[in-house]
């Protein structure tokens, strides 16, 4: 089954390290982001991607181009029969992975659309380039199976930015309550399609987010699949720290594998 990963985006509230490259190139603990939502993917048994790539998509290009090389010894044979042999056994074996240009400036919407071609298969898997969880994705899939709807979306339960105040008239606290989960759901990206999502999508400035899955849950084809364990997405440079310092001290909930 094919996993679709939007890898495109320019990433701007993450300017310290995006400047440079792509926000799915950006670094936890020395590996790409990118690199850890494909382990998780792996780790239940997904390992055929479908990069969508945009700004400085040559960087990913170059990733995994080289990937054999900067992560396995090997011996080189120079001169006019040269040749390259591998010596080590890295542990993303099987890992086939598509590596498809779909526009500076799409929507991603329009980056799923421009790479219908290489979604074989009735049902697909989409994620986000930016976000890591430790979702069970065969119990996701088999939910999605189950419903018989032509979309999933896994949601969570964020927690508020902010401390909540209660008080009474008179300007007296009676409960704090800091940064406590909300009672509403948000998207944690890890979806789940159907073929028929395709026809939903209306060129390069169609975005996903908008009125495609807002026609699904019109017409009651979306359903939520609510994930109660680690999402994190990493928007800004201190999500960014926050990613890096779990992954330092050995608790990175993502690290299923």
């Amino acid at each position: 089954m094919k996993v679709v990963v939007l890898c495109g985006g320019m990433g701007t509230r993450l300017r310290e390290e995006t400047e440079f490259r792509p926000k799915p190139m950006v670094e936890i603990g020395g590996r790409p982001i990118l690199w850890h939502i494909m382990k998780v993917y792996a780790h239940s048994g997904f390992r055929e991607f479908v990069l969508c790539l945009g700004y400085r998509g040559n960087m990913i290009k170059d990733y995994f181009l080289n990937y054999e090389a900067m992560n396995n010894d090997f011996t080189i044979s120079l001169g006019r029969k040269s040749r390259i042999s591998y010596t080590g056994i890295h542990a993303e074996q099987g890992f086939e992975v598509t590596l498809a240009e779909t526009g500076l400036d799409t929507m991603t919407g329009g980056r799923l659309r421009r790479v219908r071609k290489y979604v074989d298969g009735e049902t697909f898997m989409l994620s986000y380039g930016d976000g890591v969880a430790d979702i069970d994705l065969k119990r996701l899939l088999a939910f999605h199976n189950q419903h018989g709807k032509i979309a999933t979306v896994t949601t969570v339960t964020p927690t508020s930015r902010f401390g909540i105040v209660e008080m009474n008239g008179t300007g007296l606290v009676m409960k704090f309550l800091e940064k406590p989960r909300t009672e509403t759901f948000a998207s944690a990206g890890f979806f789940v399609f159907q073929r028929e999502i395709f026809d939903y999508l209306d060129g390069d400035e169609c975005m996903l987010e908008r009125e495609p899955l807002q026609r699904l849950a019109a017409e009651g084809q979306l359903m939520a699949y609510g994930h109660e364990g680690f999402f994190y997405a990493m928007d800004t440079y201190r999500e960014y720290e926050h990613l890096n310092d779990l992954w330092a001290k050995n608790h990175a909930p993502w690290k299923v594998w």
